[in-house]
Order: C-alpha cells, then structure tokens, then sequence
C-alpha cells in the first residue's frame, strides 16, 4: 500500500503539471491588440467609414458615423469577426441624407406665366401665392385670349386690376 500512494501521488502531479502547461501556452489577446485587429478589419472593409473603436475586456464598441443601415450592419459583423471579440455594442450612426433642394410652389407657375406672356408685348405679371397679377397694356381683342392662356395654367386667381385696354 506503501508503493500505490506514492505512485497515485506522483501520477496526479504529472496531469496536474500538464494540464497546467497547455492552458498556460494560450496566450490572451490584450484589448489593445483587439482594437488594432478591429481597426484593420474595418479599414479593409469597403462599406465602413470613419469609426472610432474602443475594446474593453473583449468588448468591442463601435462609435461614429455610417452612410446607411446597410454600413452600420457590415462594420458590426466585419467587427464581431475578430478573434478576441467576445461581443459589439454598435453605437454608429446613419447620417440622414440631405433634404432636397426646395422649390418655391410659385417657382414653376412664374415660369409658365413668363412663357405665356411671350406673345403679348407690353403685358407683364407677378406670382405670389398662386395668384397671378397682371399689369400693362393689351388690345382689346388679345385680352380674352391672354385671359384663357393663364387660367389654363390654373391658378388660383388671375388678378387683371392692372390691365388696361389700348
């Protein structure tokens, strides 16, 4: 019994000491090294844009801005594929695109009204509101026929107070 100790002893010793060099041979990632390989990563990735990345204990943080959901969902997986990444939290955000250019509701109906007096000389108007004041001096015979070409513009009132007949 004296021999089988000793022999137990010094087998639970060898496994112990082996058990301990091959977990001992991994070495562990710093989060700097981390943050480099995410850098990199994104860096590579087509879709990403400008990001700031900041790791902590495995965690990657994603933070800045993306052109739409689409790149803010790449970065986020390009990010999760590192080795050493144990989670993301994806703080990025979609930068809304440019509102597009205003066009004045009158912008159009003055342009269309600028056309229209083209045939008739010495008759001009103004546009504000959708109303259309006329001024100048117009034959007599013309007035109808200026009249009908604005009201097809549809306005919402043809103004001829400042009309006058030659």
């Amino acid at each position: 019994m004296k021999l089988k100790l000793p022999r137990i002893l010094l087998m639970v010793c060898a496994i112990a000491l082996l058990g301990a060099s091959i977990t001992g041979c991994k070495k562990k990632q710093s989060d700097a090294d981390i943050k480099a390989a995410v850098e990199t990563a994104l860096k590579a990735e087509p879709m990403s844009t400008v990001t700031m990345v900041d790791v902590k204990d495995g965690v990657a943080t994603l933070s800045g801005e993306c052109k739409d959901d689409m790149c803010k969902a790449s970065c986020e997986k390009t990010a999760a594929a590192v080795k050493g990444v144990k989670s993301v939290v994806n703080n990025l955000t979609v930068v809304p695109p440019p509102p597009p250019p205003t066009i004045a509701a009158d912008d159009p109906l003055t342009s269309a009204v600028n056309d229209a007096l083209k045939a008739f000389p010495g008759v001009s108007a103004t546009v504000k509101d959708g109303i259309i004041s006329v001024t100048g001096k117009i034959a007599k015979a013309d007035r109808q026929k200026l009249m009908m070409a604005l009201q097809a513009l549809k306005p919402k009132k043809v103004d001829v107070a400042g009309l006058t007949n030659n």
